[in-house]
């Protein structure tokens, strides 16, 4: 496939290590240049991908079609829906607009039509398909990367570098692959860099949703766990999340991630954070729980 000419606009800047290669911090910022490494991001994205594909050639047909967190879909629904997400990323180029909340694009309805192209595929296909084109995706992106590739894509809260799009697909398969295997008991594989690039991302688009319903958050979250640390929120000039990875106590990562993505209550996710936030962190999980077509409903912190 042609690669689209480079960008004016700069791609993400390098995240600080620690002494030991760690990456100890990242910043994710709408409307300007974000900051954290790309080919690290990556590299976790097909590790973690590997353990799923891993965790899903272990399932029997009952286990393909057993329900998951995600109401409507069973878990090859599930995994048919990130075979979408790998098409979408491998195609983007200048300005796609295709996840941008103007248009047709609905995330309550948008990705269950999406399914109808693969209706009666068999679920050893879609194991194939989910990973030929996540090592397509990857390497695409590590192809541009090293051309030095640079465009924006156009995302629910604007203009984005298409290296925050992968950002924003690892976070919807991580959150996707705990839909599937959560539900029926098993543990998801993961790690802490995995857990701090969904978190991140979690609290950023959580906080650029509050933004579009009219709320600001202006947080520190100080998070445990695999993938913990201090997630400083800001949304006084547009929306900046600045994670710093350190060691400390605090709720989970991991759960605060699902809470915000709606899949559990925000509140005992987040017991100390004050109602008033809770309740704009809450505004992503509600337009998720909203029929589609139906108001922006936002559901109690």
């Amino acid at each position: 496939m042609s690669e689209p000419p480079p960008a004016t606009r700069r791609g993400p800047a390098s995240a600080p290590r620690g002494a030991a290669g760690r990456h100890t911090r990242l910043r994710l910022r709408t409307g300007d240049e974000c900051e954290f490494d790309p080919g690290h991001l990556l590299d976790v994205f097909g590790q973690q991908r590997q353990r799923f594909v891993t965790a899903l050639r272990g399932f029997s047909p009952g286990d393909w079609a057993a329900p998951t967190r995600c109401a409507d879909w069973s878990a090859h629904e599930v995994v048919r829906h990130l075979c979408d997400g790998n098409a979408i990323v491998i195609a983007a180029g200048p300005d796609d607009g295709t996840l941008a909340k103007a248009g047709r694009f609905d995330p309550r309805s948008t990705p269950g039509e999406w399914l109808a192209a693969s209706a009666g595929e068999s679920p050893g296909s879609t194991l194939g398909r989910f990973a030929a084109t996540t090592a397509e995706l990857i390497a695409l992106g590590r192809g541009r990367l090293a051309r030095g590739r640079r465009f924006d894509v156009r995302l629910p809260y604007g203009p984005a570098d298409w290296t925050v799009l992968v950002l924003h697909a690892f976070w919807d398969s991580w959150i996707h692959e705990r839909d599937v295997l959560l539900a029926r008991g098993a543990q998801h594989p993961t790690d802490g860099d995995a857990t701090a690039y969904a978190t991140a991302y979690g609290v950023f688009i959580a906080a650029a949703v509050a933004m579009m319903f009219g709320r600001q958050v202006r947080e520190r979250l100080t998070l445990g766990g695999d993938g913990g640390g201090v997630f400083d929120v800001d949304c006084r000039r547009g929306v900046t999340v600045t994670v710093d990875r350190v060691v400390c106590a605090g709720p989970r990562a991991a759960e605060v991630a699902d809470a915000l993505a709606g899949r559990a209550p925000i509140a005992a996710a987040l017991p100390e954070v004050p109602a008033s936030s809770r309740a704009a962190l809450s505004c992503l999980a509600g337009v998720f729980h909203n029929p589609p077509g139906g108001p922006g409903r936002l559901i109690p912190g």
